[in-house]
């Protein structure tokens, strides 16, 4: 265990993630949960935790662009589609990428992209760049149940000892709005 980490919420959220388990935090909108990105039994036990299969994809959210490169293909991208994701980071818009021929299949289920985020939460820019990468982004809700936009309503839903980052939601309404890379097709009303 790295013994020169902070002491403190941040740290302890890392520690979880370093052990391969899943965590709860606030995002833009409402709780995410996530984990690590590159381990197959921590995104496994996510998986079976929010009743999702693998086939549908997941999110990553990060700190800053540089975090998600090991994960996609930028190099597709004209300057007029890198400007308009730019023109969008940090904030609340996943875009989908194409993704790196040696992204793991449990990130991308049945495509060859995956959709990824640099987040304006200032929690979550702190777990990342704290984790030293990005994390893995879906709702924090159990299946048929609302999303939580609190921490009590994640442990009515996942129990009181779940792992929690404690604290406020960015406000928004909706969820993340997600859009093609390269097409700037709406997937998903934010």
């Amino acid at each position: 265990m790295n013994n020169n980490l902070p002491a403190g919420p941040i740290a302890d959220m890392v520690r979880v993630l370093k052990q391969q388990n899943v965590i709860a935090y606030p995002t833009e909108a409402v709780f995410g949960v996530g984990c690590d990105p590159d381990s197959e039994a921590a995104v496994m036990k996510l998986l079976e935790l929010k009743q999702r299969p693998i086939d549908k994809g997941l999110i990553l959210i990060a700190a800053d662009f540089e975090q998600l490169r090991p994960y996609i293909n930028d190099s597709v991208l004209t300057n007029v589609q890198r400007a308009d994701v730019f023109s969008r980071w940090p904030g609340p818009v996943t875009f989908v990428f194409p993704a790196r021929t040696e992204t793991p299949h449990w990130l991308t289920g049945r495509f060859d992209s995956l959709a990824v985020r640099v987040t304006d939460h200032p929690l979550v820019i702190a777990l990342c760049r704290a984790f030293g990468k990005p994390i893995v982004s879906t709702s924090a809700n159990l299946s048929g149940l609302p999303p939580c936009r609190t921490t009590s309503e994640v442990m009515a839903q996942f129990g009181k000892d779940f792992p929690v980052l404690d604290g406020e939601t960015g406000g928004r309404r909706n969820p993340s709005e997600i859009r093609d890379a390269l097409t700037g097709e709406l997937f998903r009303q934010g």
